[in-house]
């Protein structure tokens, strides 16, 4: 079961089309199905694979990416690196990702199906700052041509678009490259980054981002050649509506004719929610217009294509067998033996021994989802079989700054029921609550998040729910938003500490 999509029943929807951080998406259509990609910065595995039949009701059906490369540097969480804005094509009978590491430099993967088996990480080329790829394959003339962006914290650099030629096979660029777009001469235009590269009408289209992620505009430029001249024009932007950005995304059209372009919208702590705006191509002077004569829709008719049953991307889970669904991810690239399989259901994990074991932020061994961008209620059911004292398990809201609910082993031997929380400015936990036992070792755990994402913890020792502390508002880290997350910990040390249970993960509405 999921939380309620967009689709409104009535053949309209109702942005956002994905309420959660799928942030910097990239669409494709290949037949009658639509397919979609997006960031997964450090958390394993990367590049989420979404599909939809009619661009509205989406589910996710698995990850491009089982683990971060080169594997040594994301053994620790990384949440600000790893894999920026992919691009997603469709070329010579395979699926293609480009993707910008800003540490390490331009990767891609392919893959026969949507599903995969996609291939190990491909480095095309090195360096640092090279971030947003978009390749793209000339049908008319053969050619391969590749335009990215550039991050001015790695390399200096930033507001232009660097083209390359590329070799056909996808695996290395031709040439040095040329800025095919300054945008330092555009009077006005700062930031411009996220190039999704086509070919439409006879020219070369890039469409664009630029002004920040939260005070932006998308841009359109277009030339006869792809290293330039390019013209360019304001296409979106958010005028007299609540959509903020509105940040990059991808142009897709349907079978039928129709055009529509997705893109994100930076909302805080919910991370980067994807909006579906429609698009048609000016008939006099050949520019889209997106949305509402350039203005973000809140509501719209779908897409003219089949009708399809309402959908969105998983969040609950009773882990059949101890394996746990697509929508989770760990926080970095994870190891055998976090996790255990067994007959029944239920997640198993380890209370793994740490030396930060008292910082979640710095465990690579936390399951985490998204955090949804509407008012829910998350429930579990945890058991702390952990022996060893301080071992510790339990459900958190996981950012910059993060609160956590679950059990602790004492040093006598007892099972208490803990409320933690740590301030964003990277200081220690503190007590969010006051501790009490918990006989059995038992708890259900359960968080109200509110507007703004406002988090009410409550337990359950099995005389009915109660509130615990006070209402902690979760925050987003430095390009992702909050998580949700379950974990099991113990201090440092020899021999094994145990493991933790969890059970019927639910996320409903209010």
């Amino acid at each position: 079961m999921s939380l309620p999509g967009a689709d409104l029943g009535d053949g309209t929807y109702a942005n956002p089309v994905l309420d959660a951080d799928w942030s910097d998406p990239d669409v494709l259509r290949v037949g009658d199905d639509y397919h979609l990609t997006a960031s997964s910065f450090g958390r394993a595995p990367g590049l989420p694979l979404l599909h939809s039949r009619d661009l509205v009701n989406w589910t996710l059906v698995g990850h491009a990416l089982e683990r971060l490369e080169p594997d040594a540097e994301f053994r620790l969480p990384r949440h600000d690196r790893g894999v920026w804005a992919p691009a997603l094509r469709h070329h010579d009978d395979r699926f293609w990702i480009f993707w910008g590491d800003p540490d390490h430099g331009i990767f891609q993967i392919n893959a026969p199906a949507f599903r995969g088996p996609w291939t190990r990480p491909h480095l095309v080329k090195a360096g640092k700052g090279l971030i947003d790829p978009c390749p793209l394959w000339d049908e008319e003339t053969g050619e391969a041509y590749l335009v990215h962006a550039w991050a001015r914290s790695r390399s200096g650099v930033k507001n232009r678009l660097t083209g390359h030629r590329m070799h056909p096979d996808g695996t290395e660029l031709l040439d040095e490259g040329k800025v095919i777009v300054d945008a330092d001469r555009i009077p006005g235009w700062f930031t411009l980054e996220g190039p999704k590269l086509y070919r439409h009408d006879g020219r070369f289209w890039i469409l664009a981002p630029a002004g920040g992620v939260g005070t932006g505009w998308q841009g359109a430029f277009r030339a006869r050649d792809f290293f330039g001249p390019y013209e360019h024009r304001v296409v979106l932007e958010q005028k007299d509506t609540g959509v903020n950005g509105p940040h990059q995304g991808g142009w897709v059209r349907t079978r039928q004719g129709e055009d529509w372009f997705l893109h994100f919208q930076q909302r805080g702590a919910y991370g980067r929610v994807v909006h579906l705006q429609p698009m048609r191509w000016e008939g006099g002077d050949g520019w889209p217009v997106i949305g509402d004569d350039g203005a973000p829709v809140a509501v719209h008719r779908k897409p003219a294509l089949p009708p399809q049953p309402p959908a969105a991307p998983a969040t609950d889970d009773d882990f059949p067998g101890g394996r746990y669904g697509r929508q989770w991810q760990w926080s970095a690239n994870p190891r055998d033996g976090w996790a255990t399989h067994h007959s029944g259901d239920g997640l198993r994990l380890t209370c793994v021994r740490s030396q930060g074991a008292d910082d979640l932020r710095t465990l690579p061994h936390v399951l985490t989802q998204r955090l949804p961008g509407r008012p829910c209620t998350v429930e579990t059911e945890l058991r702390l079989d952990g022996t060893g004292p301080g071992a510790r398990a339990g459900l958190a809201v996981l950012g910059d700054a993060y609160c956590w609910i679950g059990l602790r082993r004492e040093g006598d031997g007892t099972v208490r029921l803990v409320h933690r929380f740590a301030e964003g400015d990277g200081g220690g936990e503190r007590d969010a609550g006051p501790a009490c036992p918990a006989p059995g070792g038992r708890a259900g755990l359960r968080v109200e998040i509110g507007a703004g994402a406002r988090c009410r913890f409550f337990y359950d020792l099995g005389d009915g729910p109660r509130p615990s502390g006070q209402v902690f508002a979760a925050t987003p880290w430095r390009w992702v938003g909050a998580l949700l997350g379950l974990f099991a910990c113990a201090p440092a040390g020899p021999g094994h500490a145990g493991t933790a249970g969890f059970t019927r993960f639910r996320v409903t509405a209010p």
